[in-house]
């Protein structure tokens, strides 16, 4: 985990570089703690800030090649660096580091944009070819890391954070209504787009060039792909695939946990991250430390599943207990971190654990995120099942019933009312043969969030169809997949990317200047879990069947058979305490404060303000709406009227 920025164009490399860039590097302190670095040349400035995981000693970006004439700075980790740098010392090449970094330029020299096709890792990086002047960003497949660029004052900027932007370009600290819009729709701004005017995401698995002449070409190097539907099966059987997953897995982790450092683990108390520290205990010699997150809330507590794995696996553990209380109080600090409205606060205990994971000594941990994404976990993946098979026959009574199978983990569940049921995930029944049919109901709860939206906001917008704007950017060859593969695709663009590898994921562990490390979301375990035939993934309605038979025999039964819950937190009842909110909440929300920012309509937001400070806000609807509504004030209260801090 590090910290990049910098811009390039006309004179990029002039008397004021220096300084413009230790403004934009310095707001990324927290990602990079350990140092600074610089590169200012004709027509470029490079700042890197600096998490000391890999060569500890030489490692110092930017790093150039033999000639001095390709440089790079870069943020995450390239972790088949050992295999890429023994080959290329065979090619000849000549390097003066032991770090990963150094492999890039390389690269580059001898491969050229398609450099990032040989890289095993999660980095965002900027590659400046000084002999053609011209400057390269890419980000890796998954969209592990962020990068942002914007065009302004005659340059190309770019940074890991906005906030970095922001520095050198105070008039980019304006409300991009159209990336609203889509946060409190699709959970998250669909890339490029951002809460911000004019400043754009890099699209996982893109690369973007500009050159001498500032001319731009996007290219996509990686997508998540699947096969046609009637393709040959990919695996003899299920026994050959379980035993391909398996190696698969042991390699990813095996190389994940290359470090200088001392590496520990998420365990939530479920398969994925269970199955993760299980192989890291029976595969490899790395000793691991655990941690863990519980809450005084029933209903979100896992705590009594996490103590079974730590006795099961014999680790050190640790385990923080998060409260309402700290969750209300942290959630600016999480919103100054993410820079894009939430609508749930599970991303707040993830930070506060992170904390506590570097203050026991640890910069680095390996996480369970993506196993659901890669091999059909998730309850909306089952929830689509069952309404395909239902809209079949829409008039039946009994095959909603099995959605009864569902979300037995909430305590205000959506099926325990059957009528409530019916009319909830009936919604959409027609779309059944559009890609976006799984995620109707997901998008129709959270885009009630609209309707607190101001007159004048939403008519700068415009009329959006959510379904139709979304599909459209939506490859064609998706009709051709599979119905489970379309869920997949649509989810890992939207949730995956843009808010739990983001908001819950880089941005919470960065806070705290620790690096999250993705096995699960390694290319090729993802390009694995992709061939593989829908029910591999889901057998009737037990989800991620071929991940719990590679695990089986690794991990008690209880924790292979135990249905996945999804990680949660208490969201509006975090910021009421006997019905009093913290006085930040009682200012941002207040109606003269809604109306000074003119993003949402006053009257409306203090009605759900009194509901849910009655405690009456029970429903998913409501929730999200809340969170959303003050994580979108608390961004403007940051960003766009106070200073991008950390």
């Amino acid at each position: 985990m590090c910290g990049i920025a910098g811009f390039s164009g006309a004179g990029a490399g002039g008397p004021e570089a220096q300084g413009v860039l230790e403004r934009m590097i310095h707001t990324l302190h927290h990602r990079g703690p350990d140092g600074y670095g610089y590169h200012v040349a004709p027509g470029i400035g490079l700042a890197h800030a600096r998490l000391s995981i890999i060569d500890l000693v030489t490692g110092d970006q930017p790093i150039h090649n033999e000639r001095g004439d390709v440089w790079t700075v870069f943020n995450g980790e390239i972790f088949n660096y050992v295999e890429l740098r023994a080959d290329l010392i065979a090619q000849g090449h000549h390097f003066y580091t032991q770090s990963d970094t150094e492999v890039i330029v390389h690269l580059y020299d001898r491969y050229g944009d398609r450099f990032v096709e040989h890289l095993n890792g999660q980095f965002a990086i900027a590659l400046w070819d000084a002999r053609r002047r011209r400057l390269v960003l890419a980000r890796d497949r998954a969209g592990i890391r962020p990068l942002f660029h914007t065009r302004a004052r005659g340059r190309i900027w770019f940074a890991s954070e906005i906030k970095a932007l922001l520095a050198a370009l105070p008039e980019r600290a304006r409300l991009h209504a159209g990336g609203l819009v889509e946060a409190l729709t699709y959970w998250a701004p669909a890339d490029p787009e951002t809460l911000f005017e004019g400043v754009h995401s890099l699209p996982p698995g893109h690369l973007l060039t500009i050159e001498e002449d500032g001319s731009e070409t996007l290219t996509r190097y990686w997508d998540w792909s699947f096969p046609e539907r009637g393709s040959p099966p990919a695996f003899t059987s299920v026994e050959q695939a379980t035993d391909e997953l398996r190696r698969l897995l042991v390699d990813a982790i095996r190389l994940q946990l290359r470090a200088d450092v001392p590496v520990g683990a998420y365990l939530s108390g479920g398969l994925d991250s269970s199955g993760i520290v299980a192989m890291i205990r029976g595969f490899t010699q790395t000793p691991v430390r655990t941690f863990s997150v519980a809450f005084e809330d029933a209903e979100f507590d896992e705590s009594e599943h996490q103590q079974a794995m730590v006795r099961h696996l014999g680790t050190d553990h640790t385990t923080l207990r998060c409260t309402r209380e700290q969750i209300g109080e942290a959630f600016p600090r999480l919103i100054r971190h993410a820079e894009v409205p939430v609508l749930r606060t599970a991303p707040v205990p993830m930070m506060l654990l992170s904390q506590r994971v570097r203050e026991e000594g640890f910069k680095v941990v390996l996480t369970g995120e993506g196993a659901d994404e890669v091999f059909g976990g998730y309850d909306i993946f089952k929830e689509a099942k069952v309404r395909r098979f239902w809209a079949s026959q829409p008039g039946s009574t009994l095959r909603p019933k099995l959605l009864g199978r569902l979300y037995g983990y909430l305590e205000n569940s959506p099926v325990s009312n059957p009528a409530f049921a019916q009319s909830f995930f009936g919604q959409g029944l027609e779309h059944i043969d559009r890609p976006i049919f799984a995620h109707v109901p997901r998008w129709t709860t959270s885009a009630r969030a609209l309707n607190f939206l101001s007159d004048e906001l939403r008519a700068s917008v415009g009329p959006r169809d959510a379904l139709d704007w979304y599909e459209q950017r939506l490859p064609q060859e998706i009709r051709r997949w599979t119905p489970l593969a379309r869920d997949q695709y649509v989810e890992a663009k939207s949730l995956l990317a843009g808010y739990l590898l983001a908001a819950q994921g880089d941005r919470v562990a960065s806070a705290n200047s620790v690096e999250g490390r993705v096995p699960y979301l390694d290319h090729r375990v993802i390009e694995f879990g992709n061939r593989l035939p829908p029910n591999y993934k889901i057998r009737g309605l037990t989800e991620k069947y071929l991940l719990r038979r590679a695990l089986s025999d690794l991990l008690p039964l209880d924790i292979v058979t135990r249905t996945k819950q999804p990680y949660r937190a208490p969201d509006s009842q975090s910021f009421f305490n006997n019905g009093k909110a913290p006085d930040y909440v009682t200012d941002l929300l207040s109606a003269e404060r809604i109306r000074k920012s003119g993003y949402f309509d006053a009257t409306r937001v203090g009605r759900l303000l009194d509901k849910c400070r009655a405690g009456k806000a029970t429903g998913f609807a409501d929730n999200q709406a809340f969170v959303g509504i003050l994580s979108t004030m608390l961004l403007d209260e940051t960003f766009m009227r106070g200073a991008p801090d950390t």
